[in-house]
């Protein structure tokens, strides 16, 4: 039996796979005037572009955020867990295991949840890192339907070398956002990966026609948990907050921070202002607490009376109470009552284990970059600085090349002549390295 989708082969990118191939590189080497960009469909460009401004590496596989008991535990919980027979029934054959279709359920942060489908196919994708427990979002990988459908809270449907990691150049995908049926937050991604016949037309109707099927049974599940509640507990009982069971701002690369709070039945995602980012980063370093004229120091500079801070803190408090009511901070001392984890807390907990490449993936970039706040200033450096101490005085010669390839690295004159006696004698890379020193020595 044949998959549902496989109506039409013949479905042609706009460009051709050369063009789009050298488009990709004039991108990559920042040239974003060059004319064959102007050729690569809009919507493809304008990610790459985010993706380059991310600072997104165009190879190697994604980062491995969920590990087999994590995930198990997780994806047990995700609201698309329900929905999975349905997702099979429309999206695979009988015959699964040789239906030439991948299909990839993710969560709204761009994490793979569950791989299913033809068993040779997911054999090649592995390589990819096209796994369980991956994360495909725009940040992490660049262009790629989960992650870009994500991103534009749309389906899409990307092209071979469309994608902006070479990995998956020999790849087609099409993917849908899942929504929320009652709040119409995004709660998760549906795709489907393999040769061209899944970004056709019809392969486009499908998922979208899948999506839209199983928020109609979320809905229809929910109504009828509501009814049978309603008939064993007449009586009124106040809601309970759910209580937060993790909760992560990330702040590396971005001028606004993002806010990831997950509860045992919801999960959130909010972006804060500059001022409230601030706050809640200094309130995650200091987790002992600070009081009102300290914290008022850290995020408005010294003199400044602690009047300012107050009503920032009211408005912070009303953001919260919506969205992660167990972060609201206390006072006298400011404190949070739960921990609040950070990327950067992350990148630098890697590299204390010696997981060197992995937190260089994992640095985005620069804390809060656009922050004048002096405690984030402070951290800001303190983060950068334990990277670059790290690269220089452990980290393996694949690793060194690496950072010299991040802003942080390309103008670091002592990572460069560090790597250049790392090589050894004949390396081609020589040349590149001798060339980059010069430049900056006479800079």
């Amino acid at each position: 039996m044949s998959a549902p989708w496989q109506v039409s082969r013949d479905a042609l990118p706009h460009a051709s796979r050369l063009l789009i191939e050298r488009a990709h590189e004039e991108m990559l080497a920042g040239n974003l005037d060059d004319r064959r960009l102007q050729e690569v469909r809009p919507l493809v460009r304008e990610s790459w572009e985010r993706s380059w401004r991310g600072r997104v590496g165009p190879e190697g596989p994604p980062p491995l955020d969920l590990h087999t008991e994590e995930l198990e535990d997780y994806r047990l919980a995700h609201p698309l867990a329900s929905a999975m027979d349905m997702i099979r029934a429309l999206l695979l054959p009988d015959t699964e295991e040789d239906s030439g279709v991948i299909i990839a359920i993710g969560d709204k942060a761009g994490r793979l949840l569950w791989i299913e489908g033809d068993r040779q196919l997911r054999s090649l994708t592995d390589d990819m890192g096209f796994v369980a427990g991956a994360n495909w979002s725009e940040d992490a990988v660049g262009t790629s339907a989960p992650g870009t459908a994500l991103a534009l809270g749309q389906s899409v449907q990307i092209r071979g070398a469309e994608h902006y990691n070479r990995l998956v150049h020999p790849w087609s995908c099409t993917a849908a956002p899942v929504r929320d049926p009652e709040t119409q937050r995004v709660l998760g991604v549906i795709d489907i990966t393999g040769g061209s016949e899944v970004v056709s037309p019809q392969a486009r109707l499908l998922v979208d026609a899948t999506a839209r099927a199983v928020e109609s049974e979320l809905m229809v599940t929910r109504l009828r948990e509501r009814s049978e509640t309603a008939r064993q507990r007449p009586t009124p009982v106040r809601a309970r907050t759910l209580k937060t069971a993790r909760a992560t701002l990330h702040v590396l690369g971005r001028d606004r921070a993002r806010l990831e709070t997950e509860s045992e039945h919801d999960e959130s995602m909010i972006e804060l202002s500059a001022r409230h980012a601030a706050i809640l980063l200094m309130l995650a370093v200091h987790r002992q607490g600070l009081s009102a004229e300290r914290l008022c120091e850290l995020v408005y500079g010294p003199g400044v009376s602690p009047d300012t801070l107050r009503p920032e803190m009211v408005r912070l408090r009303k953001v919260l109470e919506r969205t992660a009511p167990d972060l609201v901070p206390e006072s006298r001392p400011y404190r949070l009552p739960v921990a609040l984890e950070t990327d950067a807390h992350d990148v630098l907990s890697l590299l204390d284990r010696g997981a060197h490449r992995v937190a260089l993936t994992a640095y985005r970039g620069p804390v809060l970059p656009e922050s004048t706040s002096p405690g984030v200033e402070e951290f800001r450096e303190s983060v950068r600085g334990a990277l670059r101490e790290v690269m220089l005085s452990e980290a393996s010669l694949d690793v060194l090349l690496a950072y010299a390839e991040i802003p942080e690295g390309q103008g670091d004159a002592e990572a460069l002549r560090l790597a250049l006696e790392m090589l050894p004698a004949r390396s081609p890379k020589r040349a590149a390295l001798v060339a980059r020193i010069e430049r900056l020595d006479r800079g």
